[in-house]
C-alpha cells in the first residue's frame, strides 16, 4: 500500500476521532435539525442523485451483474422518499445518549449511575445498496458517533452523492463535516489499513456477503459487529392454520428472495404435511420457486400432484443461503425435531414458527437458538424500519453487545458517574 493512501485513511479516522468528541455532548435538537436538513435534501437532489446511481448502473450492466444485484443497486424517486421518511423517523425517535440505565446509593452514601454514551467511532463496511450510506449516517449520528463509510465498488458514484449531502446537513446544524466521512476509494489497501486503526475506531460493522464479512473479522484489530449468512427458516406445526401458512410462507420466501431476512429453509409437521405441503408447494412454484425435497417430502409431492415440480435435495442445500427463488423442504415428526434442526443448521438469523397452538409457539420461541423467532409472522420483519428503529445499521447475529436488528441504543456503550461528598476508599 502506498504511503500516500495509508495517510489518507488514517487522517480520515483522526478526523472521525475528534467530531466524535464534539457528537458525544451535542444536543438532541443540534442533531435533530441536521437530520431534518438530510430529509429536505434528499428530494431536492433526486436529478442529482438519480444521475450519480445511472452511472453506477451502467458500469454494472457492462460487468454483467444478476438482475437481483442490479435491483439493490437501483435508486428511484420512491426509493428516494422512503429513504427522507426513514430520516425523519430517526429524528423523532429518542435520542439514547445520557439516558440512565440504572442508579443506587452505597452504604457510604456514594451515588452512582449507569448511563448510555456513544461508542465513539464506527466504521461500516458494506457492499451494493446505497440505502446503507444513509441508514448507517443517520443513526451513528443521532447516537452520538463518528461514522466512517467505506461502501462497494458498484455503487461508488451513489455513495459519494450522498455522502456530499449529509455533509451539507451537518454543516448546515453546525456540526462537523468530519463526523460522517465517506472512504473515497475502494482500493482494498485501503479497507486493510482501516481495519488496524483500533487507537482511532472502537468498532466495525460490515454488512454484505460472507467472503466480505469473513475477510472484515480476519483481518481486523478492531472489535466486529457481524452476521455471516441468513439462512431462515419457516417451521409449520401441525396446527398451523393452511391459509396463514401460505401466505406467510409466499411472504417470507418471494417479496425478496435476495435478502438476508428471506426464507431459504421450510419445516413441516409430518401430522399436516399431506394435506398442507402440496399447497404450499404449488404457491411456491406458481411464484417461480425452485423445490428441492427430503425424500419424505418428494414422496408426498409426487402423489399429490406429479405436476409440481421439485427435485431431490441434497444434504449442501439444507444449509444453504441461496438468496434466490430456492428452498429447500424437509418433513419433520415433531417441534422437538423442528427445533433441532434449526439449532444445527440455520445461522441464528431468523425462525419463523405458523400454529394456532400458544404453547407450541412458546416452546419454540424459548428454544430456538437465533437473534429473531417469530410467531406467525413472516422472517421478512427481521428489519430496523419495521421494528420501529426509523432504520439500521444491521442485524446482528453476535451474541455480544448487540443481537437482531441494530437500531440507536445498540450503537451505545454505558459509563459509570459517581457522584460523592469527600468519601475516600479505606
Amino acid at each position: 500500500m502506498s504511503e500516500d493512501l495509508a495517510q489518507l485513511v488514517t487522517g480520515i479516522a483522526r478526523r472521525a476521532r475528534a467530531a466524535s468528541l464534539v457528537l458525544a455532548t451535542a444536543p438532541t435538537a443540534q442533531k435533530d435539525a441536521a437530520l431534518r436538513a438530510l430529509a429536505r435534501l434528499l428530494p431536492a437532489a433526486e436529478a442529482e442523485l438519480l444521475a450519480a446511481n445511472a452511472r453506477d448502473l451502467a458500469a454494472a450492466e457492462a460487468n454483467q451483474l444478476t438482475k437481483a444485484q442490479i435491483e439493490r443497486l437501483s435508486l428511484s424517486p420512491a426509493k428516494l422518499a422512503h429513504l427522507a421518511e426513514s430520516v425523519l423517523q430517526v429524528a423523532e425517535l429518542p435520542d439514547p445518549v445520557g439516558q440512565t440505565l440504572d442508579s443506587w446509593t452505597r452504604p457510604n452514601g456514594l451515588r452512582i449511575r449507569q448511563v448510555r454514551v456513544p461508542i465513539g467511532v464506527i466504521g461500516i463496511i458494506y457492499e451494493a445498496r446505497p440505502n446503507v450510506t444513509i441508514d448507517c449516517a443517520i443513526l451513528c449520528l443521532k447516537s452520538g458517533n463518528a461514522s466512517i463509510l467505506r461502501g462497494g465498488k458498484e455503487i461508488f458514484h451513489t455513495n459519494t452523492a450522498f455522502a456530499a449531502l449529509i455533509q451539507r446537513a451537518l454543516a448546515e446544524a453546525g456540526l462537523p463535516a468530519d463526523a460522517v466521512q465517506l472512504i473515497p476509494t475502494t482500493d482494498r489497501a485501503a479497507l486493510t489499513h482501516l481495519l488496524k486503526l483500533d487507537e482511532l475506531i472502537h468498532c466495525i460493522i460490515p454488512r454484505g456477503g460472507e467472503s466480505l464479512i469473513r475477510f472484515v473479522a480476519q483481518n481486523s484489530t478492531i472489535p466486529v459487529i457481524k452476521h455471516y449468512t441468513g439462512v431462515c427458516f419457516v417451521y409449520v406445526d401441525k396446527a398451523a392454520d393452511p391459509v396463514m401458512a401460505e401466505r406467510i410462507l409466499l411472504n417470507a420466501k418471494t417479496q425478496r428472495p435476495g435478502v438476508c431476512n428471506a426464507a431459504e429453509q421450510l419445516l413441516v409437521h409430518a401430522d399436516i404435511a399431506p394435506a398442507v405441503l402440496p399447497r404450499l408447494a404449488a404457491a411456491l412454484a406458481a411464484k417461480g420457486v425452485q423445490l428441492r425435497a427430503d425424500p419424505a417430502a418428494c414422496a408426498i409431492l409426487a402423489a399429490a400432484s406429479p405436476a409440481i415440480a421439485h427435485a431431490p435435495a441434497t444434504d449442501a442445500d439444507y444449509k444453504a443461503e441461496f438468496l434466490d427463488l430456492i428452498i429447500a423442504i424437509r418433513v419433520v415428526p415433531d417441534l422437538e425435531t423442528a427445533v433441532a434442526t434449526i439449532n444445527r443448521d440455520s445461522s441464528g438469523h431468523t425462525d419463523a414458527i405458523v400454529t394456532a397452538d400458544e404453547a407450541a409457539a412458546r416452546r419454540f420461541q424459548a428454544s430456538v437458538d437465533s437473534a429473531v423467532v417469530p410467531w406467525n409472522a413472516s422472517t421478512r420483519f427481521n428489519d430496523g424500519f419495521e421494528f420501529g428503529f426509523g432504520a439500521e445499521i444491521g442485524i446482528s447475529t453476535d451474541r455480544l453487545h448487540a443481537r437482531g436488528p441494530m437500531g440507536l441504543k445498540e450503537l451505545c456503550s454505558y459509563k459509570y458517574l459517581l457522584d460523592g461528598e469527600g468519601q475516600i476508599r479505606g
